[in-house]
């Protein structure tokens, strides 16, 4: 890691903050040419995590939670039907590399919880990986599209 590279601290803004955990997954992914699986099994676990959480304290409290929070973002693609069929479970499962899946998990629970950004604004960044994630996801015709690395549009 850059020695330049310090964690904003929480009376950082909280702009900064989020950059922070952007920067940091992006790097990781890149660098370890993360398929788009493993990283879509990672991002659908923290937003589970975070709606579940944000849902509870709504519900204690009497509030309700926007839309844009809690469901995903509306898939704009072409619906064309999935080729399950061809997707052997099993074998795709074997195929994880359940170490680089954990060290995302744990690159990104600590960058979150080292800027203290609140549960709403990280679950707003996730929904956006999420989004381009199903985009990717959408286009796979075979289970080796699945472990195709992970791609950003310009300027993610």
């Amino acid at each position: 890691m850059d020695e330049n590279i310090r964690i904003p601290d929480v009376d950082q803004p909280l702009e900064e903050r989020l950059l922070f955990i952007q920067e940091n997954m992006v790097s990781f992914i890149q660098q370890y040419s993360m398929p788009v699986v493993e990283v879509a099994l990672v991002i659908s676990k923290y937003i589970r995590i975070l709606v579940s959480r944000l849902q509870e304290v709504a519900d204690a409290t009497g509030e309700s939670l926007p839309s844009h929070l809690m469901e995903p973002v509306s898939f704009e693609g072409e619906s064309m039907p999935p080729l399950i069929e061809s997707f052997p479970l099993d074998r795709l499962l074997d195929s994880l590399d359940e170490d680089r899946m954990d060290i995302l998990d744990t690159l990104m629970r600590t960058a979150i919880n080292a800027v203290e950004s609140p549960f709403s604004s990280t679950l707003a960044l996730l929904r956006d990986w999420e989004r381009i994630i199903r985009e990717q996801l959408h286009e796979s015709r075979s289970p080796g599209h699945l472990f195709s690395p992970m791609k950003f549009p310009d300027n993610f």
